[in-house]
């Protein structure tokens, strides 16, 4: 007989609010700053974009037959990419020589103005968005409580390794605290990825070579920091495939209707299987940053 099961309220609205807000600009910045990327699909180290000088380029080159082939040259490395990198089919159905494939780019297919304008509005939607969430943990001491790892976190890291390569997940009232791993990773995000891909999205601009010269030095030089903001970029993507892995493999309906509604169902005992209550201790947490199910 399944075990009976309890509605926690446990994530409030204004924290479902800046969730689904962070969704939708974090997509919109990531397509739109791969349409940016392909007005010139390569990479450098310091501050000039010296050719034979890339440590990253996606390219087009013709074979024996004179049909286009795409490649990927990574360092000295390279790699035959045709249909994905380097050369991908348009919407016309032929052969187009572009960075990555127009269905990859947002708001057209070869659209710069357009794509750094997106780029620019949805940036600033998320660093607003970014600005009032850590403020909110901090004056809910959420991010205190919640976040920030315990030595007792510290001393279980080794069995929380375990436990997620084995995909075993906390249930009942465990599945409301987070591990080690979870609170490492939610900080990594917050503080590291969104921070750094920020300030170096802000140092690649000339504009701002008066203000952030130190950082920007710092770095290496202007082209250093847009490799950095390319790889913390795909930093996110790793972060949000495993996010959603994880709700995949935890409970799709209970993950879902914990973001929307804020009620999230764990294992109750038999004497307690009453109407949905509040959960004061972990009502702060948001929905991208709770242990799964």
């Amino acid at each position: 007989m399944p075990e009976p099961r309890r509605l926690v309220y446990r994530h409030p609205l204004p924290i479902r609010i800046m969730h689904w807000i962070n969704v939708l600009a974090l997509t919109l910045m990531f397509f739109s700053g791969l349409q940016i990327f392909n007005a010139h699909p390569s990479l450098y180290w310091g501050n000039r974009s010296d050719e034979g000088a890339e440590i990253l380029q996606l390219g087009a080159r013709q074979d024996a037959t004179g049909a286009l082939k795409g490649v990927t040259r990574i360092g000295q490395h390279e790699f035959t990419t045709t249909g994905v990198l380097g050369v991908s089919r348009g919407r016309d159905g032929s052969p187009q020589v572009r960075g990555f494939p127009s269905w990859l780019t947002v708001p057209g297919p070869q659209w710069l103005a357009m794509g750094r304008r997106w780029h620019f509005f949805f940036a600033w939607v998320f660093v607003l968005n970014g600005l009032c969430y850590v403020s909110y943990a901090i004056a809910t001491r959420h991010l205190q409580r919640d976040l920030w790892p315990t030595g007792a976190d510290w001393r279980g890291i080794g069995r929380s390794i375990v436990d997620h390569l084995r995909f075993k997940h906390p249930h009942g009232e465990a599945a409301l605290r987070y591990n080690i791993l979870q609170r490492l990773a939610y900080l990594t995000v917050i503080f590291v990825f969104g921070a750094g891909i920020v300030l170096m999205g802000l140092a690649m601009s000339p504009r701002m070579d008066a203000v952030l010269a130190p950082m920007v030095e710092a770095v290496g030089g202007r082209q250093s920091a847009r490799t950095i903001h390319f790889i913390i970029a795909w930093g996110f993507v790793v972060f949000v495939l495993i996010h959603l892995f994880e709700v995949l493999i935890s409970g799709v309906f209970n993950q879902l209707r914990g973001i929307i509604t804020g009620y999230y169902a764990i294992d109750s005992s038999p004497a307690d299987t009453s109407a949905p209550r509040q959960d004061t201790s972990s009502e702060s947490v948001p929905a991208q940053e709770r242990p799964h199910d």
